[in-house]
């Protein structure tokens, strides 16, 4: 306007209002002409100014618009019109974080029939930069709206039309420091919109156990400590059952690094695409014509077939989930089916072959239980299904899989036992699902009786919680003494200070916690559980920051060889007193002290850093680690110059640019089942709210929950003996002809020639002295020119050099006496000589000594980094069986099998136990 005003003083000499009347008429695109510039100075200007205009005022304009809409948004409503006519489901939290929301977004619109659906986030605070900017995006802008409110008024929940909603998830803020606090704000929001909304369904997340029963009437809930304890104390007994549990409750179509070089890729990546489907019996293409047959026929059958897994039933009259409920159980056509596979079959190849498969099966019938019909159908994930018509009717070698008798005879190939429709007398003596359980409870040895090793059954007399589920356990028929239970102090019932004095048969498992949370009795638990082999049990020792209070040591003084210390795993001292060097499995879980800090991601710091010290002290070690955030994974083990880290650090981020949800799943670390994120289990609650049964069947393969009738995960390895069987088809021909277990996946190791870190290798100067060669120097002068700036110890070559100075200049000094200079040659020799991992070898075993332990134990060079290991779940018929690999299998239940007279002999101790505990439960 200015500038106008002055430029056309040399001509018009317009005034001041002239040119706020010119400006407003020539922006806004009116131009009535009866005021122009006339000089060409002016002209200039207002052409610029029009340039500009064009540039900046959209792009303002923009900004005003989307900042008025979400102040709209935030303080006004949800159509009344559009929650009338449209779905929409609610997400109440206290704070919402980018992670959290893109996790919840991911999965909850990657099923096809919620792309319609609108989700109303109603939070306290305002939306921080990055939630706005991912809502910014049109995907995301069309159907997330965010209003600022609380769930405790209903004027809010009116706004956010909660009584039209068709659900509502209401999550716990997991970063807070007090966790007890976030709990009680869940609770309240939970009873805030129960009381406005009754018959609004609700999916509430909670943290700590102990105050699960607050939202009971919740249609579905998941308590993080519970599910968190149950699948660290499973990966000490079924490798990686963290990394299986949580590919099968994310949603992902299998295509994850299917142009990969590498087999295990293309493997791993296909079968994470596996999920567990439902469908009732008599609509199924898969399993209608098994009506009226078994249920390890049924399952054999239709992985034979289709390549999908049946894994549970669930009766029409019933709503409890039987996993794997054995060969005696009878498939009726009203059962809901459960099976693990790609797709589910309402969309798969075989649903539209249906009719031409009805007139197929018309001229297909059986021919005794010998010879099966084979299909050549292939399934859409790509299984084909392979002829196993070549299997004799010979009696089964029992649940074990040893090679039969005559099988070997004139080359062919051994044969299996046919499953049979529905299991007889005879069937089920061969299957003695109770032998490997009972047999060595039956007769105690003579050792075991003068040890008061003899154990009992029953349920736990005390529940350190209100709402744990009752399981069948492992008990002592007397409780332990409270100052016996400390490993490290010995007492007036035994004189023990360490591990090793008390000379357990089993290697341990250390769990490395802040406090004794009513949680870790949920790590006890599924490892005490009744189908447990009593001689298969491994010592447990609490490693506690804090001394736990009575009403926890009351929980688990009944539950055999359970013991605590008081101590941290950053403490050498405390490590090996705790017996670290025996253990099998070292569980770090996440301090809740840790998991807030200023920077987000930097919560598991402290965490990383104290596992990454015991990896180096203890490469030998298995180490289970929990951590708050995802990303943090790739810190794990963390080496920096391993160039196949960083090969997989790069498919990480174009998995990630593709989309996909699992992008993580191809760190070594989490494919071999070694950290996890509870994070990662958000999406159960989250998948839910379209398949209402998943939260029922993890709590069964965990062991949390215990139906009878019901199976149980666990696992077998493949030795040398069943290399036989050769392919995963025939495994489960085996298996569900002998023992009636049901195989779901395969845990693999393979051999990986990975680059090893130049600090590990040790050098000897003698051997580099008897290799003197002229190809040798010139490398050595081609390394010295690349990298004269890098640490002697990053090139060996560089550092072997030294060492030949080093020589020559201790020459040169004055001569010592002749024993003192051989001395010190010596010394200077074994320093040289020297690696990293020798120098923290030594420091172990010094400390070891220093503590009185003898280390002899202590396996110093045994490392997991030439290998890695994987997950196949429900991997194809042809599959190969590899030596070592383990296989997840659902066993039935012992129980189901046993007269009432036996239950309840095996119940009896729990009951006159029960009469005795009167004592407080803490709330």
């Amino acid at each position: 306007i200015c500038g106008i005003q002055h430029l056309e003083r040399a001509g018009n000499r317009l005034t001041l209002f002239d040119s706020l009347y010119f400006c407003i008429v020539t922006f806004s695109t009116v131009g009535f002409g009866d005021v122009t510039p006339k000089i060409w100075p002016s002209k200039l200007l207002v052409v610029i100014m029009i340039c500009v205009a064009l540039v900046v005022l959209p792009i303002q304009f923009e900004q005003l618009a989307y900042l008025w809409m979400e102040r709209q948004k935030s303080g006004g409503n949800y159509s009344r019109h559009r929650a009338q006519t449209e779905k929409h489901v609610v997400l109440c939290v206290s704070s919402l974080k980018i992670d959290l929301l893109m996790d919840f977004l991911n999965e909850f619109y990657a099923h096809p029939r919620l792309q319609d659906y609108y989700v109303v986030i109603l939070c306290p605070t305002e939306m921080d930069a990055q939630v706005r900017r991912v809502l910014q995006i049109p995907m995301w802008s069309q159907r997330v709206i965010y209003l600022q409110g609380s769930a405790l008024k209903d004027q809010d929940l009116l706004r956010a039309k909660m009584d039209d909603a068709e659900a509502c998830f209401i999550l716990s803020s997991r970063c807070e420091v007090d966790r007890t606090a976030a709990d009680h704000q869940t609770i309240l929001r939970a009873w805030a919109v129960k009381d406005f909304a009754p018959n609004c369904p609700l999916y509430v997340q909670i943290l700590k156990p102990e105050n699960k029963f607050h939202i009971k009437f919740a249609d579905h809930v998941v308590c993080e400590e519970e599910f968190k304890y149950a699948m660290l104390a499973l990966n000490c007994i079924c490798p990686a059952t963290s990394t299986l549990i949580t590919l099968l409750v994310h949603t992902s179509r299998g295509q994850e690094s299917q142009q990969s070089s590498e087999q295990w890729q293309k493997m791993y990546g296909r079968c994470s695409g596996n999920e567990v489907y439902h469908i009732n019996l008599e609509e199924s293409t898969f399993f209608a014509e098994y009506e009226g047959k078994s249920f390890t026929y049924a399952s054999f059958h239709a992985h034979k077939k289709f390549g999908v897994c049946l894994i549970g039933v669930r009766k029409e009259d019933n709503k409890n989930i039987l996993l794997n409920p054995g060969p005696r159980y009878i498939m009726s056509s009203r059962d809901v089916c459960f099976y693990i596979n790609i797709t589910k079959e309402e969309n798969s190849a075989f649903k539209k072959q249906e009719k031409h498969r009805k007139k197929r099966e018309s001229k297909l019938s059986y021919h005794g239980t010998s010879r099966l019909p084979v299909h050549s159908i292939i399934a859409s994930m790509g299984t084909v299904a392979i002829d196993l018509q070549d299997t004799g009717c010979r009696t089964s070698s029992g649940p074990t899989l040893a090679l039969p008798s005559d099988g070997g005879r004139e080359g062919r190939r051994p044969s299996i036992a046919p499953v049979l429709e529905v299991a007889d007398s005879s069937s089920l003596q061969t299957c003695d699902l109770l032998s490997d359980q009972s047999e060595d409870e039956t007769t105690p040895s003579d050792e075991e009786v003068s040890a008061g090793l003899e154990y009992a059954k029953g349920y736990p007399p005390y529940s350190p919680y209100i709402g744990s589920s009752p399981t069948f356990c492992h008990l002592l028929h007397e409780k332990v003494p409270f100052c016996c239970l400390r490993l490290d102090k010995g007492c007036q019932h035994n004189y023990y200070e360490d591990a090793k004095a008390y000379g357990f048969k089993n290697k341990l498992i250390i769990v490395a916690a802040e406090t004794a949370g009513n949680g870790l009795y949920n790590f006890i638990v599924p490892l005490r559980a009744y189908y447990r082999p009593k001689k298969e049990l491994n010592p447990i020792v609490l490693l506690l920051d804090n001394p736990p209070d009575m009403h926890f040591l009351d929980a688990i003084c009944w539950f055999p060889m359970v013991y605590y210390m008081v101590g941290s795993i950053d403490n050498l001292d405390d490590l090996l007193r705790c017996g670290v060097t025996f253990a099998a499995n070292m569980v770090v879980v996440d301090k809740e002290s840790t998991m807030s800090a200023e920077e987000d991601y930097m919560a598991d710091a402290k965490t990383i850093v104290n596992v990454q010290t015991l990896f180096r002290l203890f490469s030998s070690l298995s180490i289970i680690t929990e951590l708050t955030h995802p990303a943090n994974m790739r810190f794990m083990q963390f080496r920096a110059k391993d160039c196949y880290s960083l090969a997989l650090s790069k498919l990480e981020k174009k998995e990630r640019e593709k989309g996909s949800n699992l992008a993580f799943m191809f760190r070594l670390p989490f494919a071999a089942g070694r950290v996890f994120s509870i994070s990662m289990l958000d999406t159960l609650l989250y998948q839910s709210f379209v398949k209402d049964y998943m939260i029922s069947i993890t709590r069964l393969l965990l062991g949390l929950d215990t139906t009878p009738g019901s199976g149980f995960l666990c696992s077998m390895k493949i030795t040398e003996e069943d290399l036989w069987i050769r392919t995963y088809a025939r495994l489960y021909q085996k298996l569900c002809s002998s023992t009636g277990d049901i195989p779901i996946g395969v845990y693999r190791t393979e051999s990986q020639k990975l680059t090893t870190s130049e600090s590990q290798i040790s050098i000897s100067v003698e051997e580099w002295e008897d290799t003197k060669d002229t190809k040798e120097q010139i490398s050595y002068r081609n390394n010295h020119r690349n990298s004269t700036s890098s640490d002697q110890s990053d090139h060996p070559l560089l550092r072997r050099k030294s060492m030949q100075w080093a020589r020559r200049l201790s020459r040169r000094v004055p001569r010592h006496s002749g024993k003192t200079a051989e001395k010190i040659n010596q010394q200077r020799m074994n320093l040289y000589r020297r690696s990293e991992r020798q120098e923290l070898a030594e420091l172990v075993k010094n400390r070891m000594k220093h503590l009185g332990l003898s280390p002899a134990g202590y396996d110093e060079m045994n490392d997991h980094e030439n290998t890695l290991s994987y997950i196949l779940i429900n991997p194809s018929p042809d599959t190969r069986l590899e030596l070592n690999d383990i296989v997840y299998l659902i066993r039935p239940d012992p129980l189901a099998y046993v007269p009432n007279t036996a239950a309840s002999r095996k119940g009896s101790f729990c009951n006159t136990v029960g009469q005795d505990a009167r004592e407080e439960t803490q709330l």
